[in-house]
């Protein structure tokens, strides 16, 4: 079964026919957010609101573990996860959707695997690829079967929020090679590696990063909120392809 994690300016999935609701109590406590049973055009998928129903948690505060917990203990064995970010060079602009294939993670003091020799065992996984091949290419083709613009690379530097970065804090992250930069990408990624959940990524793009493009002086979330509004339209788009495809 396929589930869908929400992000920023997706609280919701309103092409979803909704079955039921369930709290999924975990080892790690409850996730943000009752897990939502339901159909997309017939196929069954479980969505979950990232920040709860209400956007109140903050990135650095989400129960990670118990999220993906939850939804692997469920039957989710393909998540897709929604994640706004910030673009970084000039060949990303807002309104853009990425589809990242590799991650860094720039966050600390977050809850980051099972296996911490506590809950479960130590143990040292695989991190080269963080993103499903399989799930990954579902994600492209879906996109050119409905003619969405995708771009199928890119760098996600995950910070630790809440606060935005600093202009010199993008540009360091430019040097290390980033190209998005978002709050909620790590460590979601690993804990559906060590689950054996397929996972990955897609990144609308709500601004630029600091220091950049029209947030040279600032960004101005007045003006980023109209955009992300309509690329979540497309986003939503696609995931309904995505589904419907399988």
């Amino acid at each position: 079964m396929l589930g869908i994690i929400g992000g920023t300016g997706l609280t919701e999935l309103p092409n979803l026919n909704v079955h039921r609701r369930l709290i999924e109590r975990t080892p790690y406590g409850e996730p943000s957010q009752p897990l939502v049973f339901g159909d997309v055009n017939g196929v069954d998928v479980v969505f979950l609101a990232r920040h709860g129903g209400g956007h109140t948690i903050p990135p650095h505060a989400v129960n990670y573990r118990a999220n993906i917990w939850a939804l692997q203990s469920v039957g989710v064995c393909e998540l897709l996860a929604v994640a706004t970010v910030g673009c970084i060079p000039a060949n990303i602009q807002p309104g853009d959707i990425v589809l990242p294939h590799q991650i860094m993670d720039y966050t600390h003091g977050r809850k980051n695997t099972y296996h911490d020799g506590i809950e479960l065992p130590v143990k040292h996984i695989d991190f080269t690829e963080p993103y499903s091949a399989s799930l990954r290419a579902k994600c492209m083709q879906a996109a050119k079967k409905i003619n969405q613009p995708l771009l199928h690379e890119g760098i996600y530097a995950c910070v630790q929020g809440p606060r935005l970065e600093t202009a010199a804090e993008i540009n360091k992250l430019e040097r290390d090679g980033a190209t998005i930069v978002g709050m909620t990408g790590m460590p979601e990624a690993v804990l559906a590696r060590e689950l054996g959940v397929q996972y990955a990524a897609i990144c609308p793009v709500a601004n630029h990063a600091a220091g950049r493009g029209d947030s040279a002086n600032g960004i101005q979330f007045e003006e980023v909120i109209p955009l992300l509004n309509q690329t979540m339209v497309k986003v939503l788009r696609l995931i309904e392809q995505i589904v419907t495809e399988g």
